[in-house]
């Protein structure tokens, strides 16, 4: 007999008890949820339906039904329901019925990492049809099986890197399976969004063309966790119209969801104990008990304390030995390695970052701890489903971090439970990202004019006009028919489609071990000399930062303190796109260029968060070009907001952080997507103005969110800022952990009376 519903919540109470203050601020429980089965109409094959009801399955969920007969009509498809609803079973079985009625069939099965494929790849195999023959093909796929995949797999599982760089740009290899392919699944859609989204979109659109081109015109099924717009979101990645549904037929148990906040430490400055802490000492109360956790952190270090704490807290060394932690960065092995022994029960808690957030089957899990936001609504039910995948009870308990936005949904948590799931934010006419593609494209094989506009959109043509005039693709006439042929220099591709530059390796200096890997556009901030790397509970720190050939080379290091990186930021306006009023305010949305420099660092004490030392760098500048929001105040605000010129740049950087802070309650974003700068005098406006900026090359759509919902948002970060309890500000409401100025400086009273006469709230 597993916990209760009840049992969760006298838990949680009784250790909450044992505070002095904070720790359970809401507990709410929700029902079990019964599911509604049907049987499909026609019949499945007898082949299919008889290995299904040999694992107990007699029926369909409605969800399920009601996606395989669209595709039977050749209706590409959008399925948006609840994390282990059995959504793989929308595309696996109109996948394997087509390829029972002819063996000639082709699937090409799309993830956003390959450990999903792999996990599919084991559910494709269970069904235990010898018609059926999947492979996964990846870059982990040895060179001498990728041959037999092309020729005899009739379900390909891959990922977008290797469908752009060993698929498309390989497409005369695969033409037997181009011209009989019949589906094309996107998994785990939600999280193709942003600049992200925007190259798999694009990329899609390469792989409809060619496929078109081979004589192909194949279904698609995208599947996702619950979002508000699955058939939009689809639609922009593929440029088709979709059949959206939605209905979740499937059961769900019984669920606890409570909202916990760290304890003060210092009420008077409204300082709390760390959420790390607070996380680690759920998941050790969890584990002594045997409910089997996951704790779900916003970066990799966090994961890393939580997981060290945590076993500091267990009871017996039996039960320390059996957490763990796991992010991205880890070397493949260690990765599948902790995956099993998540997936056989050996282990009781592990603290993760979202890379378990997707739907990888990891075992009966009982309890989800979220150490802090993790950042949209979405991703909330996402992780909290992680947990009771059967009919069993779980409990998802979300822990605030010193964070505006955190102490908001902490203390509005009726909000969180009743708020509309965000957008999904794709824009597949990014023009750096369509540009690029283009050349693909067109390197792939030559495109028409037409072509351009009807895969790629109207945007494009004008994109394609100007890449011919600077020499980029060539208009050429071949019998007849106008194509863009591609002119450049070098082979086009050469595309990093997840981050902001080239990955960079972790490697011991003593060793030469790799010890795991960090995306090139977090490389300064994060591996900079001198920085601490957290790995398995270990401190490593950074000895030199090879430039030229993207390594850290570290050492062990001893001693309780973690290091932050600070930063200089200047903008520039490159052109405004819209403008409006918003209270007493003007409002702009536009292009700008974003130049950041990493000049120091501070090495700080993790028990008292006191900064010990300050350390200054030498590293290059980066520019990044991308889209803003960005207002302006003229001297009648400043006037009646009180402010003088000493008030002013501590008032507009407060306004800025909070602002960041609340920003991801308007858009399918987390506050590290988002940059801004603040100035009390700027060129381009000639006012004091503050900006927020997409932190993606191009921009991602965040920007535009806030700008579209500038009032709303304004007013959101006005009243998180004033509901604080705090005297001067802390990092629940103007203080960020970002900030490369180290939060200074900072004006609360400030920044309130300006948003107050800025919203005109303020009584004048």
């Amino acid at each position: 007999m597993g916990t209760s519903s009840a049992d969760f919540q006298i838990l949680l109470k009784s250790l909450s008890a044992t505070l002095e203050s904070e720790g359970l601020k809401a507990v709410v429980a929700m029902p079990a949820k019964s599911g509604v089965t049907v049987r499909p109409d026609p019949p499945l094959p007898k082949a299919l339906s008889g290995r299904l009801e040999a694992r107990g399955i007699d029926g369909l969920w409605t969800h399920q039904a009601e996606a395989l007969a669209a595709v039977r009509r050749g209706e590409s498809v959008a399925v948006s329901t609840g994390t282990a609803s059995g959504k793989s079973m929308c595309f696996n079985l109109p996948a394997i019925e087509q390829i029972l009625a002819d063996r000639r069939s082709r699937a090409l099965y799309l993830y956003p990492t390959k450990a999903l494929a792999q996990d599919q790849l084991r559910a494709l195999r269970g069904f235990g049809l010898t018609e059926v023959l999947p492979a996964t093909y990846d870059g982990d796929t040895p060179g001498d099986e990728r041959a037999s995949v092309r020729k005899y797999a009739n379900i390909v599982l891959t990922n977008p890197d290797m469908l752009h760089y060993g698929i498309l740009r390989s497409h005369t290899r695969w033409a037997t399976f181009f011209a009989n392919l019949k589906f094309v699944v996107i998994d785990e859609g939600h999280v193709f969004k942003g600049v992200f989204g925007s190259h798999v979109g694009c990329i899609l659109r390469r792989l409809r063309r060619i496929a078109r081109h081979y004589g192909a015109d194949p279904v698609f099924i995208l599947t996702s966790a619950t979002i508000p717009n699955p058939a939009g979101l689809a639609e922009r990645l593929v440029g088709l119209p979709f059949t959206q549904v939605t209905d979740d037929g499937a059961p769900r148990g019984e669920r606890v969801f409570a909202f916990w906040n760290p304890p003060f430490t210092d009420e008077a400055t409204a300082t709390r104990a760390s959420a790390n802490w607070e996380s680690a000492r759920l998941m050790a109360t969890f584990a002594n008990r045997e409910i089997k956790t996951i704790t779900f952190a916003k970066s990799r270090r966090a994961a890393e304390l939580v997981a060290k704490y945590s076993k500091t807290m267990v009871a017996s060394a039996e039960t320390e030995n059996r957490i763990t932690a796991y992010r991205a960065g880890y070397l493949a092995s260690e990765r599948r390695g902790i995956e099993q022994r998540l997936f056989s029960g050996e282990l009781v808690g592990v603290a993760a970052t979202s890379a378990l957030e997707l739907g990888i089957d990891i075992g009966g899990l009982d309890a989800v701890v979220m150490n802090g936001f993790p950042g949209t609504v979405a991703q909330v039910w996402q992780q909290a489903g992680r947990a009771g995948r059967s009919n069993d009870a779980s409990v998802a308990v979300l822990v605030g971090r010193d964070d505006p936005l955190d102490q908001y949904y902490v203390t509005h948590p009726e909000f969180l439970l009743n708020k509309p799931f965000e957008m999904a934010l794709v824009d597949t006419q990014n023009p750096n990202i369509l540009r690029s593609h283009l050349a693909c494209a067109a390197w792939e094989k030559p495109i028409a004019p037409e072509d351009v506009s009807a895969f790629f959109g109207e945007q494009a043509l004008a994109q394609a006009q100007q890449m011919a005039g600077a020499g980029l693709l060539a208009l050429r006439k071949t019998k007849g028919v106008v194509r863009y042929h591609y002119r450049g220099d070098t082979e086009p591709g050469d595309l990093d489609l997840r981050s902001m530059g080239a990955t960079y390796s972790i490697v011991e200096m003593e060793t030469g071990a790799l010890l795991g890997t960090v995306d090139g556009g977090k490389a300064f901030s994060q591996i900079h000399p001198g920085a601490v790397y957290l790995h398995q509970g270990e401190n490593w720190e950074v000895e030199q930062l090879d430039l030229a050939n993207h390594v850290a080379l570290v050492k062990p290091v001893r001693g309780q303190f973690f290091t932050q990186s600070r930063e200089t930021s200047d903008i520039r306006v490159l052109e405004t796109l819209e403008r409006k009023r918003v209270g007493r305010a003007e409002f702009f949305l536009g292009r700008v260029e974003v130049t950041n420099r990493v000049v120091a660092f501070a090495r700080r004490d993790i028990a008292s968060g006191e900064t010990t030392a300050v350390v200054d760098l030498d590293l290059p500048e980066t520019k990044l070009t991308t889209v803003a929001v960005w207002y302006t105040v003229d001297d009648l605000v400043v006037r009646k907001a009180r402010l003088s010129a000493a008030d002013l740049p501590g008032s507009l950087h407060a306004a800025e952080h909070a602002a960041i802070g609340m920003l991801p309650l308007f858009a399918m974003a987390d506050r590290w997507d988002i940059g801004g700068v603040s100035t009390a005098f700027s060129a381009d406006t000639n006012l004091p103005t503050v900006f927020i900026y997409d932190g993606y090359p191009g921009g991602a759509g965040i920007a535009a969110r806030g700008y579209a919902e500038a009032a709303e948002h304004q007013s959101a970060t006005l009243e998180a800022v004033s509901r604080c309890p705090c005297e001067r500000g802390c990092p629940s409401c103007i203080q960020s952990p970002k900030c490369g100025n180290g939060n200074e400086p900072l004006d609360k009273a400030g920044a309130i009376r300006l948003l107050a006469t800025i919203l005109g709230s303020d009584g004048s």
